[in-house]
């Protein structure tokens, strides 16, 4: 599941540093500048069976198109990080991490 010639660890660091390289772009940056690589994240997270890192990239684009912007996006930032770290894939974890992105949206 895990994308061709990348082992889960290199995924989920590769994924890591992605996160860690917007969250310093994200107080300056606009909603439109930062999308594209949130969608990055979601389709190899997508390929690499990441399925609450996934859900959780739905949510922060959904944050995006409503407007959020600047330091908003570091805890959301934050949340997709741990996302990405999570170990457990079903649908349960997916469910815990919409959970917390449905607070967030409606804090």
């Amino acid at each position: 599941m895990a994308e061709a010639g990348m082992d889960i660890a290199a995924i989920k660091a590769d994924l890591a540093a992605r996160i860690a390289a917007l969250d310093v772009r994200a107080p300056y940056a606009r909603a439109c500048e930062l999308a594209p690589d949130i969608d990055a994240i979601r389709v190899i997270a997508h390929r690499s069976g990441l399925n609450p890192a996934v859900t959780v990239a739905h949510f922060l684009d959904s944050a995006l198109s409503r407007g959020e912007h600047g330091m908003l996006i570091h805890g959301w930032l934050s949340l997709l990080g741990d996302a990405v770290a999570c170990e457990r894939q079903d649908v349960a974890a997916c469910d815990t991490f919409a959970a917390a992105c449905s607070v967030r949206l409606a804090g």
